[in-house]
Parts: structure tokens; C-alpha cells; sequence
């Protein structure tokens, strides 16, 4: 009989911790805020935090940095072949788009966490910069990266 009280004792030990943990991890989605600092900022996007959770194409700082999109043509023909791309995906919102700029919203499936993906279109190197970043907490178990190169994948597809 005491082994039976020890585990389900442990269980509902493990099951409040389980609750909890998911309790803290809604929360942080929830009072997570758009940053003030994203935009283009003298022709270039923010940086990255030291936190693992972003890439970006305007960084030297190789556990971040990922190739900016290459294209030919004009950079409103290089935005058109991207906004179909961005569409397709799922839980994708427009924030703000300019002839040369585009900011996204992702929204996660069960946490709803926002990450910020922002495209920076250089038409003079023909270059289109970007920059994904999670909004909140440290890691994001590489969905960032993943997601920019899938992009670019589609994107060169396109072509």
C-alpha cells in the first residue's frame, strides 16, 4: 500500500508541474510585445539578441547568420515572387509592407509564440535581407532557421 501512495503521489507531482510549466510557457506568449526596434534602421534590420532564437542576413556573427535571397530582374518582381511563398504558410500575418520592406507575424500552433520575420529588399545588389526572431523565451529549437531556409528554397524555386 505505501508503494501505491509513493506513485500516485509522484504522479500528481509530475502532473501539477506539467500543468505549470504549461501555464508559465502561455503566459510568456501572452505578454509577449512587438518590438519597438524592428524596421529598417539606416538600410539595415535590427540585430540579433545573444539568444539562439533568430537569423538574420546583416550579421557577422556566424550562429546567427544565414545568405540573404539573390535575385535577377527588378526587386518589385523579386517581392512578387516572395509574397506567394509567405502566404502558403500557415499562421502568417502582414504587418506592415512598403515597396522594399515586408514584417510578418508566425504564430505558433499550441503557444501561440510570434516570431517577426522581416525581408529587406536591396535592389541596387539585387540581395533581399531578412531577419526571423522569436519574441520570446531563449530557444526555439531552430524553427527560425528552418523556416528561412525553407523560404529560401521556395524562393530559388520560383524562379
Amino acid at each position: 500500500m505505501g508503494r501505491k501512495r509513493m506513485v500516485k503521489s509522484m504522479a500528481i507531482v509530475a502532473g501539477c508541474s506539467f500543468v505549470v510549466g504549461v501555464l508559465v510557457l502561455a503566459l510568456l506568449s501572452l505578454t509577449a510585445k512587438r518590438p519597438a526596434h524592428l524596421g529598417v534602421h539606416d538600410g539595415r534590420l535590427a540585430p540579433c539578441p545573444d539568444s539562439p532564437n533568430c537569423v538574420c542576413t546583416q550579421t557577422n556573427d556566424e550562429a546567427h547568420r544565414l545568405e540573404p535571397l539573390r535575385y535577377t530582374g527588378s526587386g518589385e518582381r523579386a517581392m512578387e515572387r516572395l509574397q506567394p511563398i509567405l502566404a502558403a504558410q500557415p499562421r502568417a500575418r502582414t504587418v506592415t509592407q512598403t515597396e522594399n520592406y515586408l514584417h510578418i507575424e508566425y504564430t505558433s500552433l499550441i503557444f501561440r509564440f510570434v516570431d517577426d520575420v522581416e525581408f529587406l529588399v536591396e535592389d541596387s545588389a539585387k540581395t533581399i535581407h531578412f531577419r526571423s526572431a522569436s519574441r520570446a523565451g531563449r530557444s526555439d529549437f531552430g524553427v527560425n532557421r528552418r523556416r528561412m531556409e525553407a523560404i529560401r528554397r521556395a524562393f530559388d524555386a520560383s524562379n
